[in-house]
């Protein structure tokens, strides 16, 4: 079974929507996009610095503009059993399964992206990664330190997430039997309270959405589940700014629906590496530029063989 995945925030980079604009048509649906939302993607994807696109409000809507782009470059969706993103690639997700029209993908991102800088500026916070350890050690020593355990990512890695004194505190003081601990470049504590002003605003924008039932088994970062209406996918969106990912247990379900091969969405590479590490044997192609599509297209093509 393939499964598909889509990338979350921190895997953009200065200038890498470019070669995908060469598409036929890609430069025309992101015009499209950005009108239609307010934010010239196109610029922020090929011109802008790493400050620029390092903006919540910049960067999720670049995300899921390149997840959109990069998915139909694939082809018909029939080839893969199941569909899942990270954070706000689930909405990425969301939309190729069918439960979101691209258009209303957009729009709520955009209003994530927004709510989410509005409610990282209240206070100063931030997000680290700690590598290696024992799980059940790492989140008892961030919950010593008040912080969060944001993403658990499986294949050893931990986010954790909370005021700036409290990722300097993990930083200087990093768990026992860890490897280190890196701070990451995101403007906020995503995914704990921190989040809670962006989840009012969700509700509000979720009221005009008109769901459909996922079209593909559709895993969820909340716990891992395979959601089965468009209703509780949307739900889930919402609630999920202010919630731990759960990405171990999605990888746990990919394995219990017996995933033989992941493709990972543009700006592919992170999902790919923990499955590496966590789903050991699963061969798996991250889509990074239009060139990666050939070998993405041959696995592809051992799944419908």
């Amino acid at each position: 079974m393939l499964v598909l995945v889509a990338p979350g925030q921190g895997a953009q980079t200065p200038g890498f929507l470019t070669p995908w604009l060469d598409l036929p048509g890609a430069a025309d649906r992101v015009a499209a996009w950005s009108d239609a939302i307010g934010l010239d993607l196109a610029h922020y994807g090929t011109h802008a610095g790493a400050d620029e696109i390092l903006d919540t409000a910049v960067a999720q809507p670049l995300l899921v503009a390149a997840g959109l782009l990069s998915a139909s470059a694939l082809g018909s969706r029939t080839a893969f059993g199941a569909v899942a993103g990270h954070s706000v690639g689930e909405i990425t997700a969301a939309a190729y399964a069918g439960v979101l029209s691209d258009a209303d993908a957009l729009s709520f991102v955009r209003t994530r992206g927004l709510g989410m800088a509005e409610a990282a500026a209240v206070t100063e916070t931030g997000m680290a990664a700690i590598l290696g350890g024992d799980p059940d050690v790492v989140v008892a020593h961030l919950e010593k330190l008040g912080l969060t355990p944001a993403n658990i990512n499986g294949a050893g890695q931990i986010v954790a997430a909370g005021t700036a004194e409290q990722i300097a505190a993990l930083v200087a003081e990093k768990p026992e039997g860890t490897i280190k601990v890196v701070a990451l470049k995101v403007a906020g504590a995503f995914h704990t309270h921190h989040m809670a002003p962006a989840v009012a605003a969700l509700e509000k924008a979720a009221e005009a959405l008109a769901p459909a039932d996922p079209a593909l088994t559709y895993v969820s970062n909340k716990d891992g589940q395979v959601v089965t209406t468009g209703a509780d996918v949307v739900a889930r969106l919402v609630g999920q700014v202010a919630n731990p990912v759960r990405w171990d247990l999605c990888m746990e379900t990919f394995a219990s629906l017996g995933v033989t091969g992941i493709i990972e969405l543009s700006p592919g590479g992170t999902l790919t590496g923990l499955a590496k590490r966590a789903l050991k044997g699963v061969p798996s192609v991250a889509l990074k530029t239009p060139d990666d599509l050939d070998k993405a297209a041959a696995l592809i093509a051992e799944h419908s063989a």
